[in-house]
C-alpha cells in the first residue's frame, strides 16, 4: 500500500512540545474531524506543530490492497510510517473512535517516541466484530441490501470497497485492550450520550492512572464540541 496522505501544520512562531498527530474516525477523513471543526488550528496557536494523516480508504489515502493491509497494527504502521517522513522523532496523538482505536497500537510499535495519548470517543469492543464481511462486499460492489440490519447500516457508512477492506482488517484483529504500553497514562474523552462508548471504563481500568473526561453529546457531537476543543487544549498544557 502507497503512503498515507497526510496535512502538516506549523505553528509561527513555533513553540516547546513535540507534534501532535490526529486520527481521524471511520468513513471521514483529517479535514472533516480535526481541521474543518477548529481543533487543529486551536492546537497550532498552542505553538504545536500539528499532523493530520488520511487513514487508508479514506480522505486523499490510498485504500488496502487486501484485508490484511489493513490489520490494525498494519495500519499503525502506516501512522507511524507518516511521522518519519514528517519528521516527528517523539509525537504526542488524538484520536477519535477509529482513530482512538489505532492510536492504542502506537506504543507497542513505537515505544518512548510516543508521549501524550489522549483517545475520543473510544468504543470498549470490536465495533465490527458482528459485521457480516460477505454481505458488506456484496452490498458495495453490487448494490444488494444486506439482510443484517448491523452490515447494512455498516454498508451504508462504509459505501466503497476500500472501507469494507478496513472493516474486513479491523475486523480479523478486533480490538480487546489488554495491557497499556504507554509511558504515560492516556486521558479517555467521551460524549456523556454516546452509545458507543458505553462500558469504557473496563479500557480505562486497563491503563493505570488514567484519565476520564466526559464532554456534551453523542458520538458525533462530541468530536466537533467546544467540550472536546477545551479537552484537548487542556491535554497539551497538563
Amino acid at each position: 500500500m502507497a503512503g498515507l496522505h497526510f496535512r502538516r501544520f506549523d505553528p509561527d512562531p513555533p513553540g516547546e512540545g513535540p507534534p501532535i498527530v490526529l486520527l481521524h474516525g471511520f468513513a471521514s477523513d483529517g479535514r472533516r474531524d480535526w481541521i474543518d471543526t477548529g481543533h487543529a488550528a486551536a492546537l497550532t496557536a498552542l505553538g504545536r506543530t500539528v499532523i493530520v494523516p488520511d487513514l487508508p480508504a479514506h480522505g486523499d489515502s490510498p485504500a488496502p490492497g487486501t484485508s490484511a493491509d489493513a490489520h490494525a497494527d498494519r495500519v499503525a504502521a502506516e501512522i507511524l510510517a507518516v511521522l518519519d517522513r514528517a519528521g516527528a522523532d517523539t509525537f504526542d496523538v488524538a484520536g477519535y473512535s477509529l482513530g482512538s482505536r489505532l492510536a492504542w497500537e502506537l506504543p507497542a510499535l513505537a515505544g518512548d517516541r510516543v508521549g501524550q495519548v489522549l483517545l475520543g470517543g473510544l468504543a470498549p469492543n470490536e465495533p465490527f466484530a458482528a459485521v457480516d464481511v460477505a454481505q458488506l462486499h456484496r452490498a458495495v460492489t453490487t448494490g444488494e441490501p444486506p439482510g443484517d440490519p448491523f452490515t447494512a447500516m455498516i454498508a451504508r457508512f462504509a459505501g466503497t470497497s476500500g472501507l469494507a477492506l478496513m472493516v474486513e482488517g479491523l475486523r480479523e484483529t478486533p480490538f480487546a485492550p489488554r495491557t497499556w504500553a504507554g509511558t504515560a497514562p492516556p486521558v479517555f474523552v467521551v460524549g456523556e450520550d454516546d452509545v458507543m462508548a458505553v462500558g469504557i471504563e473496563r479500557v480505562v481500568e486497563v491503563a493505570e492512572g488514567a484519565e476520564l473526561v466526559r464532554v456534551p453529546g453523542g458520538h458525533a457531537e462530541a468530536l466537533a464540541g467546544a467540550g472536546m476543543r477545551a479537552a484537548l487544549v487542556k491535554f497539551l498544557q497538563r
